[in-house]
């Protein structure tokens, strides 16, 4: 009730307000009576009203009756048709009514009331207190930040402070530590032996420290004066300490059976003694280089020119000559006090490869030949072998040397290539003076393409260990012996080109011995030549093999039967393929050549071995066809006799003369699977003539007559010739 008595505390004054305008109102009498109006209180005088009253303002009149026409109670009191006059009566006994009691109510509670009001002055007190204190505390935590401020910035200027005195120190004891010379030092660099690791270390010190004093010098630095005496004087003890040591170690070198890999792996141990003469006393460094090169010269000089002298002496001794050739018979070659021809006992090897080739494979990089070892055993090796043992020592220690070289003279490209060329220079030219002689003086063709090859493949060894001293050695080698080679395949060729069939004796259709050693020579040629293939040898052999074909030519034509001219050539073509297939992987070039030769030379061979036993049938064929080709029919009714006795003769006979051609094939080829072939394909050629003549017997004018009924089944023909076919 305490809401609805406000709102009516809150309404009352808008109605006693509109009411106690000048001129009444409705407060004492009801103002509205059912539908109509009281005329005593609507009678207004307005000559009484004072319209610029200032307490009337008429602008805000009708907001304010929209206002009081909004009110809760006004709205309800209107919408149930109250008396308002009543009504206003009604609301004000109930206001004096609240009041009254609000004023006992509040009597009754004096107590309390008065109790209260001690209580909020007691608390009025005590936060009086609070306030002072919180003031008081206020100003307090001003001060306090206005000194952690200041604690603050000291601290920042402190720490600034405390940066640069860290880094004015830590620079200052870097230039004092790099500046100081210690006892320790001193005392190693003077007592300490060289080769004691303590004095490589405090020679490493030594040189950061006399490179930090003289730049500090070069800046005016005072205390550089106080230690560059010292740090001259340790740096000359120390000099001449590592020259004794250098040039005691090179010396060692000299001395007889030594072996020179030790004192270069000491060397290298110490490789930063060099570097530290390069850096302060560089003729002292000329000097130890000098020394070096004129030393290991003269060692490997030395050493190679007895090694190769030593090697040579275990050569075979019947080495190829110039009577080994493939033309020459071995009649040609004739004793100085008898007339009987000497025999070469190594003579097999002069133009096949055997086991030489291992040399390049399983061999190329097995240890060098240890002289008196094999001497001791009486072993004899060829010159490729002896040519592989000195090129790989050779290598072996060129390589080796390169890169000591390089590692502790700190050359590189062409100063380490004029450095190495200063050590090994009349070494390599000692080498290459004696195995260009002998090459010069060599007439095996076989073992110069060996020793091409080995320097093929040392020099693609070299490269791997990115070594490239040797590149012009190598090259100009390998052109030397090239060079012999191509004479040497140019004299083979000429002794074929001169050689006179006329005068050879003992004439027969087997592979001649020129022919075997031709072949023999390609095969082992072609198998050296496969993994580094040089098209100059292609030409070469290619040439070779023309020279040899037109050698069986003339050969052939020595026998006045083609046939024996044809098996002459297939014999000798057949030798050489299946040597040349033999020795190489793939096919090659020249067999291709060889093989087309034996190709033309077979297809002639089994047009001649057929026309003994069925020349008249394939006579008769040809003719036939070229008849039937040109229309001529009634010519070819003419040969009805010749057809009839063509028919009966090969049915009576067929097999018998296919066992002399078999009996022939297998008497005139020394190779049976080639005789085989070859007889497989004569007996397949006349096949193919047999069926050709079958066929013009199946047209005009031999179509319908009775002889054909007596022709032979061609697949009776066919399985025949499966019986001569043998598997070898």
């Amino acid at each position: 009730m305490e809401i609805g008595q406000d709102s009516l505390l809150n309404a009352s004054p808008k109605f006693n307000g509109f009411s106690s305008q000048k001129g009444g109102g409705p407060s004492s009498k009801g103002g509205v009576e059912g539908d109509g109006f009281d005329p005593e209180w609507f009678d207004l005088k307005f000559e009484n009203l004072d319209l610029t009253c200032e307490d009337l303002i008429l602008e805000d009149l009708e907001d304010n009756i929209q206002e009081n026409l909004e009110d809760g109670l006004i709205s309800e009191a209107l919408d149930s048709g109250v008396d308002l006059g009543n009504y206003s009566k009604q609301v004000e006994s109930n206001l004096v009514e609240l009041e009254t009691g609000a004023i006992k109510d509040y009597i009754a509670q004096a107590s309390n009331v008065c109790k209260l009001h001690k209580e909020i002055k007691t608390c009025d007190d005590i936060l009086l207190r609070m306030e002072t204190m919180l003031d008081t505390f206020q100003r307090d935590l001003g001060s306090i930040s206005s000194e952690i401020q200041s604690l603050q910035s000291q601290s920042i200027s402190m720490n600034v402070k405390l940066k640069n005195r860290q880094s004015v120190r830590g620079e200052l004891s870097q230039f004092v530590d790099e500046m100081a010379v210690p006892e320790q030092m001193i005392q190693h660099l003077m007592d300490t032996p060289v080769s004691d690791r303590k004095f490589l270390e405090q020679l490493h010190e030594l040189s950061v420290k006399i490179n930090f004093v003289k730049e500090q010098n070069f800046k005016e630095a005072y205390s550089a004066k106080d230690v560059i005496d010292i740090l001259e004087r340790l740096k000359v003890k120390s000099i001449a300490k590592i020259r004794e040591y250098l040039l005691d170690k090179i010396n060692s070198f000299k001395k007889p059976l030594s072996n020179y890999q030790i004192p270069q792996t000491a060397m290298l141990k110490v490789n930063f003694f060099y570097q530290f003469l390069m850096s302060h006393e560089r003729h002292i460094a000329k000097e130890i280089r000098d020394h070096y090169v004129d030393t290991v010269s003269k060692v490997y000089f030395s050493y190679f020119k007895t090694y190769m002298r030593r090697v040579m002496r275990l050569q075979f001794e019947d080495a190829a000559d110039k009577y080994d050739l493939m033309g020459l018979d071995d009649t040609t070659r004739r004793g100085f006090f008898t007339s009987k021809p000497t025999v070469n006992k190594n003579k097999s090897a002069v133009f096949s490869l055997g086991n030489r080739g291992d040399i390049l494979t399983e061999h190329l990089e097995a240890p060098a030949l240890v002289p008196h070892a094999a001497q001791k055993v009486d072993e004899r090796y060829t010159y490729e072998q002896l040519f592989r043992t000195v090129m790989f020592a050779l290598m072996d220690n060129c390589c080796r040397e390169y890169l000591f070289l390089v590692d502790f003279f700190l050359v590189s490209g062409s100063a380490a290539q004029d450095m190495f060329v200063s050590v090994f220079g009349k070494t390599l030219d000692l080498v290459k003076k004696d195995t260009t002689q002998y090459v010069n003086e060599s007439y095996d063709a076989v073992g110069n393409f060996l020793c091409l090859h080995v320097i093929y493949r040392y020099q693609v060894i070299m490269h791997k260990r990115q070594v490239p001293a040797l590149d012009r050695y190598w090259d100009g080698l390998s052109k030397d012996i090239w060079k012999r080679f191509h004479y040497l395949v140019d004299l083979n060729i000429q002794s074929i080109l001169e050689c006179d069939v006329q005068k050879m004796a003992n004439l027969d259709l087997r592979p001649h011995y020129i022919t075997r050693r031709a072949a023999e020579f390609c095969g082992a040629i072609i198998s050296i030549n496969e993994n580094f293939c040089d098209e100059r040898v292609t030409q070469l052999l290619a040439q070779l093999w023309g020279v040899v074909e037109g050698f069986l030519n003339r050969l052939a034509r020595e026998f006045k039967n083609k046939k024996d001219q044809l098996i002459l050539i297939i014999n000798n073509c057949d030798l050489m393929l299946a040597i040349i297939s033999e020795r190489s992987r793939d096919e090659s070039k020249e067999a291709e050549s060889v093989n087309r030769t034996l190709t033309e030379k077979i297809q002639d061979f089994i047009e001649e071995v057929l026309l003994p036993h069925f020349g008249a049938l394939i006579g008769f064929v040809k003719e036939a066809e070229l008849m039937l080709q040109k229309g001529e029919v009634e010519q070819l009714r003419r040969e009805e006799t010749r057809v009839i006795q063509l028919v009966k003769s090969f049915a009576n006979d067929w097999r018998k003369k296919m066992e002399l051609i078999n009996a022939e094939c297998m008497k005139c080829f020394t190779n049976f699977k080639n005789g085989t072939h070859i007889l497989q394909g004569a007996l397949t050629q006349l096949i193919q003539y047999y069926h050709r003549f079958q066929k013009i017997l199946s047209q005009a004018p031999f179509k319908n007559h009775p002889i054909r009924s007596e022709l032979v089944n061609i697949h009776h023909l066919m399985v025949e010739v499966k019986k001569f076919k043998q598997t070898f």
